[in-house]
């Protein structure tokens, strides 16, 4: 198994529980973020840090997943549901319970996507979540 970039059957990506593929998605969501962020040229690892916080938050999150759920495929869209829906034990103080499941569908999508190893598919997505986010 290549763990960077597994491309796992669909059938075994969909047995997995709707929070596996967050926990996974949240590193991969993350990942991108500090990726963009270091890319964009020199910045203090303080800098780095908080502009991270503000973009890997559940608010942040469910704010980007609204500028790309028209673009979602049929399958897309469920996997985004079923995380949207699934049953969480508790929600960070500084995020509304909306925002915090929207976070989690989103995670889930990223992480059903990521399994799959489609990785041109979630730097479209990305890419259009980031599109005003992206200067530092």
């Amino acid at each position: 198994m290549n763990y960077f970039n597994p491309q796992m059957e669909l059938t075994e990506i969909n047995k997995m529980s709707t929070l596996s593929l967050a926990h996974i998605g949240d590193c991969v969501y993350e990942l991108l973020t500090r990726t963009m962020l270091c890319t964009q040229g020199s910045k203090s690892v303080r800098r780095l840090h908080f502009r991270t916080v503000s973009l890997v938050n559940a608010a942040a999150q469910a704010e980007a997943m609204k500028k790309i759920l028209p673009m979602l495929t049929d399958d897309e869209l469920a996997v985004y549901k079923r995380g949207r829906n699934a049953k969480v034990n508790s929600v960070p103080q500084k995020a509304t319970v909306g925002e915090y499941h929207s976070a989690t569908g989103l995670e889930a999508l990223f992480g059903w996507l990521y399994l799959q190893g489609k990785e041109e598919r979630i730097n479209l997505l990305f890419t259009a979540m980031m599109g005003d986010n992206d200067a530092a």
